[in-house]
């Protein structure tokens, strides 16, 4: 029924619990598969997901740390199902969400991407007003009709994301594309939790630099696609 994709990244200490909470999706669906894309951890990560035994898991591993939307996408290509569910691997999206979206989803037909929105965010205080800017900026140059796309938790269809034109960063953009290119999306309030182990893989500038670049390409994407 559905693929659940999740990039993973030195998360060790946080991919078993989250694990763990996924396999409660059981009692509601039997039919989906999880896809762990191991991004070249330098811990335990692999070691660890490697020891589970579950028949649904599906482990794909970079030969180097390519970055998340690489992970994503590598994990939606090796995908069984046409319905693609997304999470980070740091726990903080919680999967009990997903009965949520996924049901607004297949009760959609039109809608191709719904999206999760972190009303209550347990991250640092200069993380969410980096964060909050940098959606302002982006939701009005490019008119996506998202307050968060930084929530990794959407589902959305396979074969409108295999037909986009990839780029490092695309996986941030995904409102913005899938409206972009004549598609429905939507939006649900989601649950957000603390990060218990380890840190967060991105600085503020740096996410800032690649997220004013990508923002050109994404708007000059659509511009032509529209031409």
């Amino acid at each position: 029924m559905f693929s659940i994709v999740i990039p993973l990244y030195n998360e060790e200490k946080n991919i078993l619990n989250l694990l763990n909470e996924i396999n409660n999706l059981s009692d509601l669906y039997k039919n989906y598969e999880i896809i762990l894309v191991d991004d070249c951890s330098n811990d335990n990560t692999l070691k660890v997901i490697s020891s589970v035994e579950n028949n649904k898991i599906k482990i794909l591993k970079n030969t180097k740390n390519f970055g998340q939307s690489y992970s994503i996408e590598k994990g939606v290509a090796n995908s069984s199902n046409k319905i693609i569910v997304t999470l980070d691997g740091d726990g903080q999206n919680d999967p009990s969400d997903i009965p949520k979206l996924m049901d607004f989803y297949l009760s959609n037909n039109e809608i191709k991407l719904i999206g999760g929105i972190r009303k209550k965010r347990k991250d640092s205080f200069i993380k969410i007003v980096s964060s909050r800017l940098a959606n302002f900026i982006r939701s009005r140059i490019l008119n996506d009709d998202c307050v968060d796309t930084g929530c990794s938790l959407k589902i959305f269809d396979k074969e409108i994301f295999m037909s986009l034109t990839y780029f490092d960063g695309i996986h941030r953009f995904l409102p913005a594309l899938f409206k972009g290119h004549g598609y429905k999306t939507s939006f649900i309030n989601v649950n957000h939790r603390e990060r218990k182990y380890g840190i967060s893989k991105y600085g503020t500038i740096n996410r800032l630099v690649r997220g004013i670049r990508d923002m050109i390409k994404v708007r000059n994407t659509i511009r032509k696609r529209i031409k």
